[in-house]
C-alpha cells in the first residue's frame, strides 16, 4: 500500500509527480507522473495534427484548414506521416497503462446506463479505482481505432498495391473510424474540464485534490491514503 508524503502544499505535489503517482502529498494526491502526463500530450498532438493535416484531403468543404499547415500538396505529405507517428505513440500508451486499465467484472456494467448515472453524479460507487469503468472501456477503444486508422491508412497510402474492393473498404473504415474518434475526442475533452472540474490538472500538474479523488475514485483514494470508507 502506498504511503502518505510527509507533505503538504501544491509544490511539494508537483515535485513528487516528476517521477512518482499514487500518493497523497497534504491536501492533494499525485495522480499521473511526468511520463504519463507526456506520453498523453504527445498522443494528442499528433492526433490533431493528423485530424486537421486529414480533413482538407476527405472533403474540399474542409480545405480552408489546409491553410494551417502551408497547403493541401502539403497535408498530403504530411497527414500519412503524422498518422503513423500518433499510431506509435498510442502503442507506447497502451503498453504504459495497460496494468492499470485492465477491465475487473464489474467494469462491464458500464456498457449500460451506469455510465450516465455516474456522469451524474447518481451513482455512489465505492468500488471505483483509479480508473472506472467507462475510462477503461475508452482507452480500449482509443486503442483499436489507432489500429483501425493504421491498417486502413496504410492500404490508402499505397493504393496501387491492393486490390480495388480492399481500397474501398479502407476508405470506409478509415472515414468511420475518425468520425468515432472525433466524436470520443470532444466528449473526453468535456469531461476532462467542463464535467469533472479538477480533472484537467491530473494532466497539467500531475495531481488532484483528495477531495476529487474520494469523489472520483474512492476506492483508489482509499489505497493511497489507507483511509476506510466514510460512514453516515
Amino acid at each position: 500500500m502506498s504511503t502518505v508524503a510527509p507533505l503538504s502544499g501544491s509544490r511539494p505535489a508537483i515535485s513528487r509527480a516528476r517521477d512518482t503517482e499514487d500518493v497523497a502529498v497534504g491536501q492533494e494526491i499525485v495522480r499521473h507522473r511526468l511520463a504519463s502526463r507526456r506520453i498523453h500530450w504527445a498522443v494528442a498532438i499528433f492526433f490533431f495534427v493528423a485530424l486537421l493535416s486529414g480533413l482538407p484531403i476527405w472533403t474540399p468543404v474542409l480545405g480552408w484548414t489546409a491553410h494551417l499547415f502551408g497547403g493541401l500538396s502539403v497535408c498530403r505529405r504530411l497527414h500519412p506521416w503524422a498518422g503513423l507517428v500518433f499510431f506509435v505513440l498510442s502503442l507506447v500508451m497502451f503498453l504504459h497503462w495497460r496494468a492499470d486499465m485492465r477491465l475487473e467484472p464489474r467494469d462491464r456494467d458500464w456498457l449500460g446506463p451506469k455510465a450516465f448515472r455516474y456522469l451524474r453524479y447518481q451513482d455512489d460507487d465505492p468500488y471505483v479505482g483509479k480508473y472506472n469503468g467507462g475510462q477503461k472501456l475508452f482507452f480500449l477503444a482509443v486503442s483499436l481505432g489507432a489500429l483501425g486508422l493504421l491498417v486502413s491508412g496504410v492500404v490508402l497510402w499505397f493504393p496501387t498495391s491492393f486490390p480495388q474492393v480492399l481500397r474501398a473498404l479502407a476508405v470506409f473504415l478509415h472515414e468511420i473510424t475518425f468520425i468515432l474518434f472525433a466524436v470520443a475526442i470532444v466528449f473526453h475533452i468535456y469531461l476532462g474540464t467542463v464535467a469533472e472540474r479538477g480533472t484537467f490538472g491530473s494532466m497539467t500538474r500531475g495531481t488532484v485534490t483528495r477531495s476529487w479523488a474520494r469523489l472520483h475514485h474512492p476506492r483508489w483514494y482509499r489505497e493511497v491514503t489507507g483511509e476506510g470508507p466514510r460512514r453516515g
